[in-house]
């Protein structure tokens, strides 16, 4: 056991007070992990967009104060009871969403949607006791998606921790807990493109260029990328893309465009904007008889679906995914094996680093739009 184990922890943490406002260090004391619980000290983070999307808080919940944060690499720093699979040194990825492993979408092998740690953003407690297990002077700090990550250590349901291989680089592997692995798993677990085949991917942020990683590895011939900032295909090709279109250039909705481009439609797509006239088009761009649409992004709440059915009955298949459809603890170590067999590029995906002490910078760079994923180094 550790020394710290079971004594409250006083460490470092990025606490945003109130929406939209910058992130302030504070000293905050993180409480010893309760029953199924695990307290990690978390060596690298990345910032997600949707981390920026909920700490500027337009359309939801406002949960402040708060501690975001969820794509990392830690280690376990002491377990709480019941808990027999993590052990203190362990390395691990924290994950948005959970398996509890007892559930009926947990003991489905077609789902990852698991009943008990299925992501809740309005949600700033533990589930145990409804309880932070941040506190400042007495005063609680709220979690974010059951992660926290933008702090030193941090306590987190077992069931939400990916035990992964000890020898993989933290600072190298963090993103695969949200962004990459999203984008990822959307074409290789869901779309699944057959060697050969043709794939268009809509968007081309973060997930986007994981999707298209995904269409590499998997064999795609063709990769065209989708979107409307013309900068983002030079970056685009390393990650396979061999085409690109604007919407904005053409004076036809772009289904058409990319439909007259492939002979009739692609055989894959992947929408990774959220955007609805974007996931009608990626539905309405693949190929009769055997193509295959997978959305990925989130929509407005208000937004509706609209496609004629005969689009369906000629044999179109429309799919959704969350989290690529990985199951965290099952499948989230084997994808870290796949980068340790360098069969996936991680490094491409990293174009900035800041030290912990300037993660106001990398929110800046998001909100610019600059670079793909920024880490966040834990010790600076």
């Amino acid at each position: 056991m550790s020394s710290t184990a079971g004594k409250v922890i006083k460490c470092r943490a990025a606490v945003a007070w109130e929406a939209g406002k910058p992130l302030v260090i504070e000293e905050v004391e993180v409480a010893p992990p309760q029953a199924m619980e695990v307290r990690v000290k978390i060596l690298y983070t990345s910032l997600c967009h949707t981390d920026v999307y909920f700490w500027e808080a337009k359309g939801q919940t406002p949960v402040f104060p708060r501690i975001f944060g969820h794509e990392a690499g830690g280690i376990v720093e002491s377990v709480g009871e019941g808990v027999t699979d993590l052990a203190p040194g362990d390395h691990v990825l924290p994950v948005f969403t959970g398996e509890c492993k007892e559930c009926a979408h947990c003991k489905s092998e077609e789902s990852n949607m698991c009943n008990l740690l299925r992501i809740n953003t309005d949600r700033g407690v533990m589930l145990n006791d409804g309880q932070s297990r941040f506190s400042i002077n007495g005063k609680p700090i709220y979690h974010f998606v059951g992660t926290s990550t933008f702090s030193e250590y941090t306590v987190t349901h077992v069931g939400c921790l990916a035990k992964i291989n000890p020898l993989a680089p933290l600072d190298k592997v963090c993103v695969l807990s949200c962004g990459i692995s999203t984008g990822l798993g959307a074409t290789l677990n869901v779309a699944k493109p057959k060697r050969g085949s043709t794939v268009a991917v809509f968007g081309l942020g973060a997930v986007g260029l994981a999707a298209a990683e995904g269409a590499r590895i998997a064999g795609a011939s063709r990769i065209i990328g989708v979107d409307l900032n013309p900068n983002r295909f030079e970056e685009a090709k390393k990650f396979g893309c061999t085409e690109f279109v604007n919407p904005k250039d053409y004076n036809k909705p772009v289904q058409e465009v990319l439909a007259e481009m492939t002979d009739g439609g692609v055989d894959r797509s992947v929408e990774c904007t959220g955007h609805i006239d974007a996931m009608i088009s990626a539905f309405e761009c693949v190929h009769d008889g055997w193509g295959v649409a997978v959305l990925v992004g989130v929509p407005h709440k208000d937004a509706v679906f609209k496609t004629h059915p005969i689009n369906f009955l000629s044999e179109r298949t429309l799919k959704g995914t969350f989290f690529g459809n990985y199951k965290p603890r099952t499948d989230i170590p084997s994808v870290v094996e796949k980068y340790m067999a360098k069969d996936l590029e991680l490094e491409k995906f990293i174009t900035h680093s800041v030290p912990f002490s300037q993660i106001n910078k990398a929110f800046d760079l998001m909100l610019k739009g600059e670079g793909i994923r920024c880490i966040i180094n834990m010790d600076g």
